[in-house]
């Protein structure tokens, strides 16, 4: 069976994390340190962090503190936002930086994509879709300065993964962010079975059945938790926090995954 990953995705705004809800109203959180250093105590999979400013302020990652939020981080160490040009790429990778997510660079310049694949690896290269329903048609697609892409949504899927090459697919519905309503699992579901990449789940996780039906009822590889990994519960103050794994892979779980397999 494939390894299922959880982990927390941490949105960042250049001097603190916040927390948003469908993307609006970023709430302060704390200071990032602080909290990899929680996170490394609880061994989670991987750790995701967003800077949600650096595209709509037209500026560049923040090389100093992702160096140092990188030699924190006991896990794999995920950073997007501001990223504009493979020597942008060059330097986070360098700063410790495992993999580098893109969004608006896909829309705005996707050579630069194909460039870092063909440099660094697909494995070092995720993908980011934000993706909100339209009024009068199906998911439109949003960069993260909120441009919108005239493609839907499947096939700027595909684009990513087929034609620039990125290793995983990070699905992120805005609708969902920050409600606690659980993900968006028709959507999960036809993306991750639309590509051959590894999709990972995020927006709207409210408690730990959640998890467990996006890799029961989808082919997600991983789940991405916001809300549900700096707050105690929903309506309650910041509590950084992270379910166990064995609370979402249960033994059923694997079990059931070996006879799906091997059918």
């Amino acid at each position: 069976m494939v390894l299922k990953r959880i982990m927390p995705c941490l949105l960042y705004d250049g001097s603190a994390l916040v927390k948003t809800v469908r993307f609006k109203n970023p709430a302060y959180i704390g200071d990032p340190v602080n909290a990899i250093k929680i996170y490394n105590e609880k061994e989670v999979d991987e750790l995701v962090l967003l800077d949600i400013r650096a595209s709509v302020e037209r500026r560049p990652p923040l090389f100093d503190p992702i160096r140092e939020f990188a030699s924190e981080c006991f896990m794999p160490f995920t950073y997007g936002g501001g990223v504009k040009s493979l020597d942008d790429f060059a330097r986070l990778y360098r700063g410790g930086v495992e993999k580098v997510v893109v969004n608006t660079l896909a829309f705005t310049r996707p050579d630069v994509v194909r460039e870092a694949v063909k440099e660094y690896g697909s494995s070092s290269v995720v993908g980011s879709v934000d993706y909100r329903k339209g009024l009068f048609r199906g998911n439109g697609v949003y960069s993260a300065s909120g441009q919108s892409l005239k493609r839907s949504l499947i096939d700027h899927c595909r684009f990513l993964a087929d034609d620039l090459g990125v290793g995983e697919l990070l699905l992120y519905s805005v609708d969902r962010d920050g409600t606690w309503q659980g993900f968006d699992l028709p959507t999960i579901r036809e993306i991750a079975n639309a590509v051959s990449i590894p999709v990972i789940a995020s927006g709207g996780a409210g408690n730990v059945n959640d998890v467990r039906q996006v890799f029961e009822t989808t082919a997600a590889n991983a789940a991405a938790l916001g809300s549900m990994a700096v707050y105690q519960k929903q309506g309650m103050g910041v509590l950084i926090n992270f379910p166990r794994r064995e609370e979402v892979i249960t033994d059923e779980f694997v079990a059931g995954s070996r006879v799906r397999n091997a059918a």
